[in-house]
């Protein structure tokens, strides 16, 4: 198995024909036979190669509409003998089996079908079956066969054939089997995550999902830690699909943090004006709305100067030169946006470690999606947080009305603490955040926390009192006691939102009635572990 296999016969059947023909020479030119089907062997053809179809092989045609063309011994003995088996070897000649030393397959584009939203008919049409099916068998033989599925690797096997005298290593065909059993379960996994959608199997027996590697990283949250990044084809706009125009390499922590602030702002419709989020360590640590995409950044950047310090930036509109000159005053690690003029950039070229993503476009905030979280032993999938409360919704339930400006700051709070890490406070006031308390283990802890950090910016920014007086406060989840309520007042809130549920509710808006705040509940959590 560890020698040396000399190439002389592949079998091509290609969906994917990019890069087809050059391949296909170069096989010719060295005196490889070339087996195909359907329309790769017309495609060789009409280049002038010499190609001889599977069905001539087989002894049997193509039929039922090309579904069986390739699941036939004299395919499958060709790729699955042992060279060195005498019995194998007997019954290939027995049989007229000739070895096939090459299997080169992509897959029918069933991920591409589904993804153009095709109907339910057209997808299993689209699911291949001989495919998988030869590329395992050459896999699983890899001590004599090489196998080939993805247009990258053309260029692999042809420079290992000039390296070898048009011989292949075992290391070679190792390392092609491994990608080719991660592409069949790759694509399995598309299948089975696709039709469980499709029948509406909200918690399949088995779950499976797979990613291509998007780019090696230097290292994960920590230097000793080993990272990589990889991408699912999904088309959500966001860190995955964007370009990147300047800056060295993303690293696991800023592909982290850049996710975090663009689904964060992308939650802000473009519609009702500019705003910008700014996140550290995944938590967002400014978040404003403004009449400008430079007063927007200004105001989240006023609500905790030294956290955004080495942050990352994401916009909701098209970054202008005017708010990029604002943003490299300071570090910065990341600026995201849907897209960037060319003052901007020009801006930008001059700070060669920022990074600058365009996306194209912003994540729907409210469409469905799934999160996985590894535990030891498994794993939890759980759905996109896309959970919205309107206006409508809102519940009001102390003596005191919130105010129109009251009810539009507890809603932009509301909005923003969904991004937070529980236990989330988030003060806000005239449409920008003032306070944020992230990741305590006590509600009140982080109500304490937003309020030392809006007071922090009021000495550095001159104001006569912090902005927490007269703001609004949302809580990502219910309070359980009084003291939570109690402690916002002392901040100087007037109004809250918050979810409701708990036991005590009653002897929290009584403390709310008590204590003058208006306060409304949504029946809606958002808790972020």
């Amino acid at each position: 198995m560890s020698h040396p296999v000399a190439l002389k016969r592949a079998l091509i059947s290609v969906s994917d024909k990019t890069g087809l023909i050059e391949f296909a020479q170069k096989l010719a030119a060295r005196g490889v036979e070339i087996l195909s089907t359907g329309g790769s062997a017309k495609a060789m053809r009409e280049a002038g190669l010499s190609v001889k179809d599977v069905a001539d092989v087989t002894g049997f045609p193509e039929m039922m509409d090309g579904r069986v063309k390739t699941l036939h011994p004299a395919v499958h003995g060709g790729l699955l003998a042992l060279r060195d088996n005498d019995e194998h070897l007997a019954a290939m000649q027995a049989h007229g089996i000739g070895p096939i030393d090459l299997l080169v397959v992509n897959l029918y584009p069933f991920e591409e079908t589904v993804a153009k939203g095709a109907d339910y008919a057209d997808c299993i049409e689209n699911i291949d079956i001989g495919g998988p099916a030869m590329i395992r068998a050459a896999a699983k033989n890899h001590g004599f066969v090489s196998v080939i599925v993805d247009v990258q690797d053309y260029d692999a096997l042809l420079a290992e054939l000039d390296a070898n005298d048009d011989h292949t290593t075992i290391g070679f065909r190792q390392r092609q089997a491994q990608i080719a059993y991660a592409r069949t379960a790759a694509y399995d996994a598309a299948v089975s995550t696709w039709m469980a959608g499709a029948i509406g199997e909200e918690t399949p027996r088995r779950r499976a999902f797979a990613g291509t590697l998007a780019q090696g990283l230097r290292y994960g949250e920590n230097p000793h830690q080993q990272a990589a990044f990889y991408v699912t084809g999904d088309t959500r706009p966001g860190v995955a699909s964007a370009r990147q125009w300047q800056g060295k390499e993303l690293s696991y922590n800023n592909i982290n943090d850049t996710d975090a602030a663009f689904e964060l702002v992308a939650e802000f419709d473009p519609a009702n004006g500019p705003a910008c989020a700014i996140i550290k360590h995944a938590n967002p640590c400014g978040v404003a709305q403004g009449a400008t995409a430079i007063e927007a950044y200004k105001r989240a950047f006023d609500c905790d100067t030294t956290s955004a310090f080495g942050g990352i930036v994401a916009l909701n509109q098209p970054l202008d030169g005017a708010t990029a000159e604002e943003i490299v005053k300071i570090f910065t690690e990341v600026v995201i946006a849907p897209d960037a003029d060319e003052d901007a950039k020009r801006i930008f070229a001059a700070k060669k470690n920022l990074r600058l993503l365009t996306t194209g476009g912003l994540p729907d905030p409210t469409a469905a999606g799934m999160t996985f979280r590894q535990v030891a032993g498994g794993f939890l999938a759980q759905g996109r947080d896309n959970g919205h409360v309107t206006r409508d919704a809102l519940k009001i339930v102390t003596e005191r009305q919130p105010s129109e400006q009251e009810l539009n700051d507890l809603l932009f709070a509301w909005t923003v603490a969904k991004h937070v890490k529980s236990n989330a406070i988030v003060y806000a006031k005239d449409g920008a955040t003032v306070g944020i308390g992230a990741g305590q283990m006590s509600r009140v802890d982080s109500t304490r926390i937003g309020r030392r950090k809006s007071e922090d910016m009021a000495e550095a920014l001159g104001l006569a009192q912090p902005l927490t007086i007269g703001s609004a406060v949302a809580s990502d989840a219910f309070f359980p006691f009084a003291d939570g309520i109690e402690a916002l007042a002392e901040a100087g809130a007037k109004a809250v939102i918050q979810p409701g549920g708990s036991m005590r509710d009653d002897e929290v808006i009584a403390a709310a009635n008590r204590l003058g705040l208006a306060m409304v509940f949504t029946g809606q959590r958002h808790f972020r572990h």
